[in-house]
């Protein structure tokens, strides 16, 4: 018998996602529950979210908290969490100031807007083109999507946006192709996320930093899904040892709680003043404290130190896998996110260990991502890999 909230679903919301038919109602530390007290290890996080899983203590305590004192109030007013979120942030970052919105493709428009005032008010008016990065994915507004490298978002939304270049992740020489004296700023992800999981080059990324300081064009990092600690450091760029004007973040700092942004260098962000952008709901009081406990507990409280640990343990777990199956071809990834590229269907994969007690999520056509929450321990990944093992094992 098909379930009720499943078909009233069908019925009275859009059906813009392909969606499991699978009803989830609560969850505890990493593990999930559905309507019928079915018991799932979560591997999704809610694609690079949950860093902290569920009904974590101090989590809700803040929130309730904060709930019982003030829910929201304009950016006409100052708000300690969001002053204190601020404050986190720009300490473990080393960049300068915050701008706070909804979402990471929010954020991604913001970084745009930033880098394009500052290129008309200090290098003159035709100075207006982005330049992204082929396979990448920045979100779903316009603007974002007009930089997100993979055709098959595009579909009947053209033209876009007239202003953008995308060229070849970690090829310097289409890079360098594309840079004109309009060039205002290029944006990539240290780890495309949505793409495949592929990494950038360090070199490459080394290259495009030496570029951007000596033409003064805008380097923006998308660090959505890759920022808040799932590197093994607040943000990929500081594993990476290359440091950007403009990092956006979203995901995993709220835990669930809608909150995006990004953080810049004083030179750029100065050039926000009042009247270029806002946010009716970034930044409210309910997000950034949220956001406050996400920080506190990954950068103060112990899970950071824990990140490299479990992600090497996680990569060593799959290249086990991969010796033992012929279907994974590679292994790709860093911290708590990593992907494996299979030559089986993803979607076989991810519903067998779904029916087994396993979430996955795919990224690109043919790789499948671990993203788990960061409190995820080293047991628990080996009852992922298990099940994961087992998978392999019917299909092979």
């Amino acid at each position: 018998m098909e379930n009720s909230t499943i078909t009233k679903g069908n019925e009275y919301i859009m059906s813009s996602y392909s969606r499991f038919p699978l009803v989830l109602e609560k969850g505890e530390g990493v593990y999930l529950y559905d309507d019928k007290g079915k018991k799932y290890l979560d591997f999704v996080a809610g694609i690079a979210v949950n860093c902290l899983g569920y009904a974590h203590p101090a989590f809700v305590k803040a929130i309730t908290e904060q709930l019982q004192k003030m829910n929201h109030v304009s950016n006409l007013y100052w708000t300690k969490p969001q002053v204190e979120t601020a404050e986190l942030l720009v300490k473990y970052s080393g960049l300068d100031q915050v701008f706070f919105c909804n979402s990471g493709a929010e954020a991604v428009e913001s970084a745009l807007k930033l880098s394009r005032i500052y290129s008309e008010k200090n290098k003159g008016q035709d100075c207006y083109e982005i330049i992204g990065m082929n396979k990448s994915f920045h979100g779903r507004t316009m603007g974002a999507l007009s930089l997100t490298g993979q055709e098959k978002y595009h579909a009947n939304l053209a033209p876009l946006l007239p202003t953008v270049k995308r060229v070849e992740f970690n090829n310097l020489q289409d890079l360098k192709s594309q840079i004109s004296e309009r060039t205002s700023a290029i944006i990539l992800e240290p780890i495309q996320g949505e793409g495949g999981i592929y990494p950038v080059d360090i070199d490459y990324l080394k290259q495009v930093r030496k570029i951007c300081d000596e033409q003064d064009i805008v380097l923006i990092f998308d660090e959505v899904q890759t920022g808040i600690g799932r590197t093994g450091s607040l943000f990929a760029y500081q594993e990476l040892g290359v440091v950007p004007d403009i990092v956006t973040f979203a995901k995993g700092l709220g835990n669930g709680i809608p909150i995006g942004g990004i953080i810049a260098k004083k030179k750029f962000s100065k050039e926000f003043t009042p009247g270029t952008h806002a946010s009716t709901f970034g930044g409210n009081s309910i997000s950034t404290t949220a956001a406050k406990v996400v920080l506190t507990e990954i950068m103060e409280n112990g899970v950071l130190e824990s990140v490299k640990e479990k992600g090497n343990h996680l990569k060593k777990s799959l290249e086990e896998l991969k010796n033992s199956f012929d279907t994974i071809v590679d292994i790709r990834g860093m911290g708590l996110i990593q992907g494996i590229e299979v030559t089986a269907p993803v979607g076989v994969i991810v519903n067998k260990a779904m029916e087994k007690g396993l979430l996955l999520v795919s990224s690109g056509t043919n790789v499948i991502r671990f993203v788990p929450p960061l409190i995820i321990t080293i047991e628990q990944i080996d009852q992922g890999i298990a099940i994961l093992k087992s998978v392999l094992g019917e299909i092979e």
